[in-house]
């Protein structure tokens, strides 16, 4: 079969040329594929995605045939956990408890340790418990060793779970311990529980089965003085570095004292390199020998493993290294082998070689799994490493009869060796009532759970033996046949119900449904067709729905589709034609069309018309207009009315040609005239939003620059202000645009520029006077270089210095001050302010006791900027009036031959003088004083005129005849 593209290609090829309203019957069938040859087993190796009639690879192939019934379970045979006859009983390893389990099997094996512990008094026999001890839990280390023992000699299990006794012991079963240290530590344990019995047997029992004694003597090199030091020890250590053989004990238990270990004598009163050996007075039944393979290296600050190998016998006769010889028996049989796999002293396995006390044969115990040794197997301590890196290893040297060779034993166990004439070897070992109690009743759970698998496998069997028949029978019902009504099913659920692993649920097809609650031409490659019959018997055993069959072919899809594709089609040429279209220009009414939509159309057509496609929702806005305003207006269907961009750098004009073949696409999409109005909603919010935008900045930039706004705790230069050393200089006429902004931000523009370079002469240099500049504190400079742009950072320093006379203070100023162009600023400013117009001169009267009486002259207290806005934001009073300047002699009645003028204490007598020439600039105060009353008004009419002439004047104004 082709593959699926091909498939939905061929299906809707007949598009190209059939219109959506000539569709007819064949069209949907050919549509959905429903003629699709069905796939005949053989054919296909794997199921034909896009063809709905093929129903093979669906996972039928492991139900026609003949059927093994291990297949219909996943559940292992609970006999494989059962303990076979004549076998030992394996220990689970937790982790990292290796270690512990060969320990285990070892002293299990310890027939007469065995015996005594079963003699124990615990919490059990002390407390008399009754015959019912499902509730009895093991409290001490040695009760949970005597049920462990208990469960290694009669449980019914292949392998037991130590965690008991693991958790007893506080042992972290993650972490790899020392095998050597816990094999003492936990004999110690056990000999100071043991000698708190009352049974005087049981006390001395670790001693009697591990004890020997020995002393270590010390030789002095130099004097030849030696010292004794008696002791006892449970594990002899052999230092087999430099050795081959155990036969060489006497030369393992002698050390060299030098370097750093130097013996101190008391002879010779100083450090002397002297030999320390071990000589041997008593040694016990079970004799334990330390290989020490792992020892202290000083290069490195660690432990290292020794691989090089040793050979053991199997009979070793120890008479020859005793000190004194005893009755006691000297020669000893090989019981057991501990191994450790691996080349570092901090990883690795451990493996127990265990000898049987009663049949005399070997074992190996490596955790759960146990394997009798025998044959060729029988090669005491040879196993092999794990992750071996070195490659050339040392070759096992040839052993005698009689003799092992291991690079691996670690610890070695012999045993005294019985005599014939002292009669049979006690090897039976009963197990108390209590413990055998115990040991009952966890074979009684293991039976229990044996029973539960066996019944869980036995209906796994007969569950798939009904499915296998259910399958046989319906299978062959499946395929529909030409002309005979046909139902469609989810192919995801013929595979589930095929697949014996997963649950069979009921049948939904819902998720296959298009917008008409039919069957989507999308998901019928999804599905499968199948005879009505067969649809019948799968609905009445699982359930489910909706049921999909000839009549759920949506015509309504076909030809939604239909057209699309045809619009696709068609795309590349209308995309071409409107492209030219757009370039031409029109005579007439067009219609407006965003940019941005314009653009991009051809990729907005096409996702159109693949969300068309596959009937997702899709918003036609995107291709005119910015977005929808909300209408929350009751009656209003439309949910395209929005308004037109105010914006016209945002839209193009196009034809009602290029507009005809946009909505061939976008059918949904708000049309727009050439004479409609602008959105009202969007220009009343976009000038809200203006004024919210102004307010917001205005109350941003007054919490920021608070002081420079109500002009407090300004800095001056009278007084150069502690801490800190440089001020900041911005235009006057900068601030006082910038408070206008503040205070009224709705109605005046905001500052964005600071134009400090009006500041500045041609040749770049400071040239303004300090009244013109508004000086600035760092941190208010830091902000308004911040807010706005500043063309010219412009800064005052000070510099202090100390003369013979006193210290002195000098301002400079970056750029610096150009004083030529300074001095020329400073005479042109003063010529300037003796030539003006439209000037105002003050006029105060002078009375006999000298005090000053301020008559229409108003007082300036604030400039001119916050003048202006207490005038808008305070309106005048009915008959508040300007002073009237011109009829100030009328308001002081002074006739002008009664007038005496001064300006700063000098009188003005000079009848032919101008007021530029005698220094009278705008808004200058003269003194009015008057030799006596006025008698004759007439001479009102000679008055001075303190406001000039608004023309004709500049500056040579000649003072009036007194």
């Amino acid at each position: 079969m082709a593959p699926r593209v091909q498939l939905e290609k061929a299906a809707w090829r007949w598009v190209e040329t059939v219109k959506p309203e000539e569709i007819r019957q064949e069209h949907i069938e050919l549509a959905y594929r429903i003629n699709l040859p069905a796939c005949k087993r053989g054919a296909c190796r794997r199921n034909c995605k896009g063809n709905p009639n093929c129903l093979v690879g669906i996972g039928e192939q492991a139900w026609l045939g003949e059927i093994d019934e291990s297949a219909f379970h996943s559940i292992d045979d609970p006999n494989s956990e059962r303990r076979e006859k004549n076998t030992f009983v394996g220990l689970t390893n937790l982790g990292a408890t290796c270690y512990v389990n060969t320990f285990l099997q070892v002293w299990f094996h310890n027939l007469e340790l065995r015996r005594s512990l079963y003699q124990l008094h615990t919490s059990y026999t002390v407390k008399a418990y009754p015959l019912s001890i499902s509730d009895y839990e093991p409290q001490s280390i040695c009760e949970h060793l005597q049920y462990l023992f208990a469960l290694l000699q009669n449980s019914n299990r292949k392998y037991i779970d130590p965690s008991g006794l693991v958790k007893a012991l506080g042992l972290d079963t993650g972490q790899q311990q020392d095998a050597q240290e816990f094999s003492k530590l936990f004999l110690s344990l056990l000999e100071d529980t043991l000698s708190k019995q009352k049974n005087p047997n049981l006390r001395n029992v670790i001693q009697q089965q591990f004890c020997g004694q020995f002393s270590y003597v010390t030789v002095c090199n130099q004097c030849g003085r030696s010292s004794a030091l008696p002791s006892r020890f449970y594990e002899l250590e052999l230092n087999i570095q430099g050795h081959k053989s155990l036969t060489e004990i006497s030369h393992m238990l002698e050390e060299k004292l030098d370097g750093e270990n130097r013996y101190f004598c008391e002879t010779c009163q100083s450090k002397q390199n002297a030999t320390r050996r071990i000589k041997l007075h008593s040694l016990p039944p079970t004799l334990n020998l330390q290989l020490m393979r792992f020892v202290f290296d000083r290069q490195t600050g660690h432990k290292k493993k020794l691989n090089s190998f040793i050979s053991f016998p199997e009979q070793l006769d120890m008479g020859p290294f005793l000190e004194e010889k005893q009755d006691e028996k000297c020669v000893y049989e090989l019981s057991a082998v501990l191994i450790h796999r691996g080349i570092s002293a901090y990883s690795g396995h451990y493996i127990a070689h265990v000898k049987d006390a009663r049949t005399g044969d070997w074992y190996k115990f490596n955790d759960e799994e146990i394997e009798k040794m025998e044959g060729k197997k029988l090669q005491l301590g040879i196993e092999e490493d794990i992750a071996e890196t070195v490659k050339s290893q040392t070759k096992k040297p040839k052993c005698s009869k009689g003799y092992h060779c291991s690079r691996n034993a670690y610890m070695l166990v012999y045993k005294v060796q019985q005599e014939e004439s002292s009669g049979p070897i006690r090897t039976n070992v009963e197990v108390p009532a209590f413990l055998q109690r115990l040991v009952d009743q966890d074979n009684h759970k293991f039976e229990e759970w044996c029973s539960e698998m066996t019944d869980m496998r036995k209906q796994s069997v007969d569950k798939g033996k009904a499915k296998h028949e259910e399958v046989k029978e319906l299978y062959k019902l499946l395929p529909a046949r030409d002309g005979e009504p046909y139902e469609f099913i989810p192919l995801d659920w013929l595979k589930k119900w095929l697949d014996d692993s997963t649950a069979t649920k009921e049948i939904d097809s819902s998720r296959f449904l298009c917008s008409h609650d039919k069957l989507h031409p999308d998901k019928v490659g999804d599905s499968r067709k199948v005879s009505m019959q067969a649809a019948q018997l799968l609905y009445e055993r699982y359930g489910g729905g909706p049921r999909l069959n000839e009549s759920s072919l949506c015509r309504e899809c076909v030809s939604q589709r239909c057209r699309v594709l045809r619009l696709k089609n068609q795309l590349s040429e209308d995309y071409k034609e409107i492209s030219n279209l757009v370039k031409r220009t029109f005579s007439g009414a067009g219609f407006w069309v965003g940019k941005a939509s314009l653009r991009s159309w051809r990729q907005l057509a096409l996702e159109q018309l693949e969300e068309d496609e596959h009937e997702t929702a899709h918003n036609n806005s995107q291709t005119n207009g910015q977005g929808p305003h909300t209408n929350n207006s009751k009656g209003s269907n439309n949910p395209y009315n929005w308004g037109l961009s105010i914006l016209e750098t945002e839209r193009k004009l196009v034809s009602p040609e290029v507009w005809t073949k946009f909505r061939e696409y976008f059918p949904k999409a708000p049309e727009f005239t050439q004479d409609q109005e602008a959105c009202q909603q969007c220009l009343v919010s976009e000038e809200k939003d203006n004024e919210a935008v102004s307010k917001m900045m205005a109350l941003d930039q007054k919490n920021q620059l608070l002081n420079l706004f109500h002009e407090k705790n300004r800095p001056a230069l009278t007084k150069w202000p502690q801490g800190t050393d440089v001020l900041y200089v911005v235009p006057l006429f900068f601030v006082d645009e910038w408070r206008k902004f503040i205070r009224r931000p709705t109605k005046s523009s905001p500052v964005s520029n600071v134009s400090n370079t009006l500041l500045l002469c041609p040749h770049g240099g400071f040239m303004f006077t300090y009244d013109s500049v508004a000086l600035l504190w760092p941190s208010e400079w830091d902000v308004i270089s911040r807010l706005f742009i500043v063309d010219q950072p412009i800064s005052i320093h000070c510099l202090k210095r100390t003369t013979p006379s006193g210290s002195t203070t000098q301002y400079t100023t970056q750029p610096d001050l150009c004083w030529e162009c300074r001095e020329s600023f400073l005479f042109q400013q003063q010529r300037d302010l003796r030539e003006y117009t439209q000037a105002t001169i003050y006029i105060r009267k002078v009375i006999e006791d000298k005090r000053m009486i301020k008559e229409a002259a108003p007082e300036l207290s604030v400039s001119s900027s916050e003048a202006e806005e207490e005038k808008e934001e305070h309106p005048k009073l009915d008959g508040e009036k300007d002073p009237d300047f011109s009829q100030i002699m009328h308001a002081f009645s002074v006739a002008p031959f009664d007038q005496n003028l001064f300006i700063d204490g000098k009188s003005l007598t000079d009848d032919s003088a101008t007021l530029g020439s005698l220094g009278i600039i705008p808004e200058s105060i003269i003194c009015l004083k008057a030799d006596e009353p006025i008698a004759d008004y007439a001479a009102m009419d000679d008055v001075y005129q303190v406001r000039m002439p608004e023309e004709g004047f500049k500056g040579e104004h000649v003072l009036l005849q007194t």
